[in-house]
């Protein structure tokens, strides 16, 4: 049996002897040196105590750095074009190459069809009742000319009869000639009955006649007179009442007649209306039966999508990995909506880096500036290009799952041929080239009111804050302008008053009693440590944080204005 004492020391050479603890060994070196070597620096570290960094001088690299994808810069674009959410039956394999009119995607088209069968019924019976709606319009157009025919020639006649009744040679013209002829004749024979009765008076008289012959011959004269007097009362009758009469009836029936006539017309108007507004709504809706038949077959052949033009099949969700509800592959069985990019087809090799700019570098970046593209497929390559394309408003998908983050989609054409859709890269737009100018750590810099200072180690063993103008920086360093000479040390963590941030500016730091020209030289090892950690929390800070933010708004530092 093994000792215990044997066994613990077996397991502490074998964790000794571990990769783990060779890492953290090397890491306690390693920060055993860096503190000795802060110690040692040259002026005033040894009375300050904390960590410093060097105003350098040199070339400085302003650049806004982003994360994407890589796509073709001309691709013909497959989409959905079938109304409504349809289910994928069929989709071709991810990279196969097709070649212009092969089968790309097939969809489910059971339920068109079925709406196709109830639209070809409905178009039958459109069809009737259009043919029906025209053949009653004939009809009506028919109808209505007879009648207004009929009634034109009623009030025709009506005018002719007012005519004959009234013309010289009408109607009552001839009734007055023949009353008055009338009153002609029995007045001759009242003169011929009067002068026989005198005669048979003086015959009788002288005893010639009888007195019954006499007799007779005064009832003749009194006939005559009757007769007289009748066809005068006649001849009154017909001027003073039967010929108003008749010419007022013939007259009414002319007006009759022609309200008859403008009835009719209106009449046959209306029903002519009415009748083309049937045929019209009957053609128009056989002729929408038959474009929904016709758009139900071209849905039907939508639903099998070819090859607009050769190329390599690209899913769009491999192109576009980040995209809301298209993070799972393309395959069959799911549901694709209208509108929606199934897949890509590469129509040249020019390829662009799609990346997303957050709204504080914006105005920093601007069309045809150059990029420095790194891929992760190519390590240790760099490929260069040019700001293509910037978009002029902010990315609706980015704000639907983020309202706090705003960003704009930004190309990037890439000189190269070599890559492929959907490839992670790395973008590194170069905002400004700076030669021969002074920077250091972005940390070191703090706002204070409307400008900017940094803290220097002093001559008395503390820090003193010294104004500074600063320019753009690149997330690790910034550009001094004035302020501050090379070779000079700055403190790379700041200090604060407690409950003080770095958006705070003098007259807040006074409000709160605090003194910013110089801080004690005396602080407690654990206050340094927790300083340095600081610093270094802050000089390892992703070069990514903040998607392309201006590292001086973070740090509560205002934009600069760009040099002259």
């Amino acid at each position: 049996m093994i000792p215990d004492s044997v066994m613990t020391t077996s397991k502490i050479t074998s964790r000794i002897h571990s990769p783990a603890f060779r890492w953290i060994a090397v890491v306690l070196a390693v920060l055993m040196a860096g503190a000795l070597f802060a110690y040692i620096r040259p002026g005033g570290v040894e009375a300050y105590g904390g960590l410093t960094g060097e105003v350098r001088r040199g070339n400085l690299t302003i650049s806004v750095s982003e994360s994407g994808n890589l796509r073709n810069r001309d691709q013909v674009i497959v989409s959905n074009r079938v109304e409504g959410r349809t289910t994928l039956i069929w989709i071709v394999e991810e990279g196969e190459m097709v070649k212009k009119g092969d089968l790309l995607v097939e969809l489910d088209a059971s339920g068109l069809e079925d709406r196709l069968v109830d639209r070809e019924i409905a178009i039958q019976n459109a069809e009737a009742s259009y043919i029906r709606a025209q053949q009653e319009l004939n009809v009506t157009k028919s109808r209505t000319q007879s009648e207004i025919a009929e009634a034109e020639l009623s009030l025709r006649f009506a005018k002719l009869d007012l005519e004959k009744y009234t013309g010289d040679q009408g109607e009552y013209a001839q009734e007055l000639d023949r009353l008055q002829a009338d009153i002609d004749i029995a007045q001759e024979e009242l003169l011929r009955a009067e002068q026989k009765y005198q005669d048979s008076k003086d015959l009788a008289e002288a005893g010639f006649i009888t007195s019954l012959e006499l007799e007779g011959d005064r009832l003749s004269h009194q006939r005559a007179q009757v007769n007289l007097r009748l066809a005068r009362g006649r001849l009154s009758l017909s001027q003073d009442y039967t010929h108003n009469r008749n010419l007022q009836q013939k007259e009414s029936d002319v007006e009759r007649a022609g309200e008859a006539l403008e009835r009719a017309r209106m009449r046959a108007h209306a029903d002519i209306v009415q009748a083309e507004a049937n045929y019209k709504a009957r053609e128009q809706e056989f002729a929408r039966q038959k474009q929904q038949l016709e758009h139900l077959r071209n849905q039907i052949a939508l639903c099998r999508i070819v090859a607009p033009a050769d190329g390599m099949v690209v899913y769009e969700t491999s192109a576009n990995p980040g995209r809301r509800g298209n993070r799972e592959p393309l395959e069959a069985g799911q549901e694709v909506r209208e509108r929606q990019e199934l897949i890509y087809l590469p129509a040249s090799e020019g390829m662009v880096a799609s990346v997303s700019i957050h709204e504080s570098a914006l105005e920093r970046v601007d069309v045809g500036m150059p990029a420095r593209i790194r891929v992760d497929a190519r390590p240790g390559q760099i490929f260069h290009g040019l700001v293509r394309r910037i978009a002029p408003m902010p990315d609706a998908q980015s704000i639907w799952l983020n309202p706090d983050l705003t960003v704009y989609s930004t190309e990037i054409a890439v000189d190269a041929s070599n890559l492929r859709t959907g490839m992670s890269c790395q973008v590194e737009i170069i905002v400004e080239e700076l030669t021969d100018v002074l920077y250091v750590p972005v940390q070191s810099v703090v706002r204070q009111g409307n400008g900017h200072v940094v803290f220097v180690p002093g001559e008395r063993g503390g820090l003193e804050a010294r104004s500074v103008e600063i320019g753009y920086d690149n997330h690790r360093v910034v550009h001094i302008r004035a302020g501050l000479e090379a070779g000079e040390r700055v403190a790379l963590a700041p200090p604060l008053p407690d409950g003080m941030d770095r958006s705070f500016g003098e007259s807040d730091m006074e409000e709160a009693g605090a003194e910013i020209t110089e801080v004690p030289a005396a602080a407690p090892p654990d206050a340094q440590r927790s300083e340095r950690g600081q610093g270094e929390a802050r000089a390892e800070r992703p070069r990514g944080e903040g998607r392309g933010e201006w590292s001086g708004e973070r740090s509560g530092r205002p934009r600069p204005a760009p040099e002259e």
